[in-house]
């Protein structure tokens, strides 16, 4: 067996079931749960179902890269912590700018100048101080711009651990998304060994199609097999739909990353 621990999204899973339902059936198989806006949420009814939150988002709107933006990015993300302590969530994630409901940047970027990465670092600098008082981890996620997220910036794995090191907190930390990274950059198992002293979290689906391990064409075996030897013990989270049965799914999912089990 694995040291790390396996979470899945209720925003993905159970699509038929109300979103508390969702959150007690993941639970009740053995999983920690994922939530994305907790804005649509009723939180007090999320705290009863017992669950282990191990991610929410951490803010509600705002932008990383310019003043305004950032200023809004942080009002909200001291919202967020707010609910974080309700739920007993340890990480908060963010983005390189807000999304809509299509997961389309709200402001599009097409060139990222210098500017825009200082003013960056430094909003992620203040977002991890506001993390370091609230004892909670703020996660700066990777996204794919070829299919899901056209125009993001600072959306490759590549500008996630540049901006993470430069912040050098332990309250910054990444959200790997190998799923994004397959389509923008390929070359998972270099990518995990170069960025996980920096990572608080991986998320996991297959390509093409966002679907659970076993899907697709990675192959997430040889993934778990090296997040293992490199004695990885923190989250994988499944960010994915359900190819079909969400239970048939998520054992798939605990399938792909049970080492030597």
């Amino acid at each position: 067996m694995t040291g790390f621990r396996l979470a899945a999204s209720a925003e993905m899973l159970f699509l038929d079931l109300p979103f508390e339902e969702r959150v007690r059936r993941i639970a009740d198989l053995g999983f920690e749960v994922e939530i994305w806006d907790w804005t649509a949420k009723d939180v007090d009814a999320l705290v009863r179902t017992g669950a282990t939150f191990s991610s929410m988002t951490g803010y509600v709107t705002g932008t990383l890269a310019d003043a305004d933006g950032a200023d809004e990015l942080l009002r909200t993300a001291e919202q967020s912590l707010k609910v974080a302590e309700q739920l007993d969530c340890p990480r908060l994630n963010v983005h390189g700018t807000g999304l809509d409901d299509r997961g389309l940047p709200v402001a599009a970027t097409e060139t990222v100048t210098p500017a825009m990465w200082l003013t960056a670092a430094r909003t992620l600098t203040r977002l991890a101080e506001l993390g370091e008082r609230a004892g909670r981890v703020f996660t700066l996620e990777n996204l794919n711009t070829a299919v899901d997220h056209p125009g993001t910036p600072f959306a490759r794995a590549a500008d996630t651990i540049a901006l993470v090191e430069a912040v050098g907190s332990p309250h910054l930390r990444l959200n790997l998304d190998l799923h994004h990274a397959q389509i923008g950059e390929g070359n998972l198992i270099r990518l995990v060994e170069r960025a996980l002293p920096l990572v608080g979290e991986i998320q996991v689906a297959d390509v093409p199609g966002r679907c659970e391990p076993g899907t697709g064409e990675i192959h997430y075996p040889a993934v778990a097999a090296a997040l293992d030897g490199l004695g990885y013990t923190g989250i994988v989270a499944l960010e994915a739909w359900a190819s079909g049965d969400p239970v048939r799914a998520l054992e798939r999912f605990r399938a792909a990353f049970t080492v030597g089990g």
